[in-house]
């Protein structure tokens, strides 16, 4: 008998995946548990016993969302300049320009969903999105620019929301492809 030396994710794990993926396709108000349950292939009655409220398995996906930021923003730190770190950033968002175009993007729809509600779970996903700006402020004062870091990581990432809204809006990958050209040109002219 031979044992595996990867762990298979447990049922909290594959529910918490399951709701940042199906919260991501469907919307917070159109997704059931029954739904998160099938997608993670774990009886709907289980999922009390990890998630007392619907709420908190949103806010399990929120975490999973930071988690998958995190260690993107790990990948990237190991890259050995900052303008190859932005470049990195930039390709990574344009080969998600089908999942763009089709859902958007995961943080930035899961946030303007949840800033109609006034349970507090927009402030939490803020806290990622801030944690994404900050990155991207140090590397641009790692290129030299001290006086105007924030202002250049809020314009980033501000490209990125935006041409993420349209890309799902006109449901054109393309569109996201031609504004990652753009911010490439633009952080090399920095």
């Amino acid at each position: 008998m031979t044992h595996s030396t990867a762990r298979e994710p447990g049922k909290r794990e594959r529910l918490t995946a399951a709701a940042a993926t199906v919260l991501h396709e469907q919307g917070v108000e159109k997704t059931t548990l029954a739904d998160i349950a099938r997608a993670a292939d774990v009886p709907v009655g289980n999922v009390y016993y990890y998630f007392k409220t619907k709420d908190e398995l949103v806010a399990a996906a929120i975490d999973t969302h930071g988690d998958t930021l995190r260690a993107l923003l790990a990948q990237l730190d190991a890259l050995p300049t900052p303008r190859q770190r932005l470049e990195a950033l930039v390709r990574g968002w344009v080969d998600q320009r089908d999942l763009a175009a089709r859902y958007g993007c995961p943080t930035g729809t899961l946030a303007s969903e949840l800033d109609k509600r006034a349970d507090g779970l927009d402030r939490k996903l803020a806290e990622h999105m801030r944690s994404l700006v900050d990155w991207a402020e140090r590397q641009f004062h790692e290129m030299g620019h001290q006086r105007d870091a924030r202002e250049l990581a809020v314009a980033l990432v501000a490209a990125y929301q935006g041409i993420s809204v349209l890309t799902n809006t006109f449901r054109e990958p393309e569109l996201m492809a031609t504004e990652g050209r753009r911010l490439q040109r633009w952080i090399n002219s920095l």
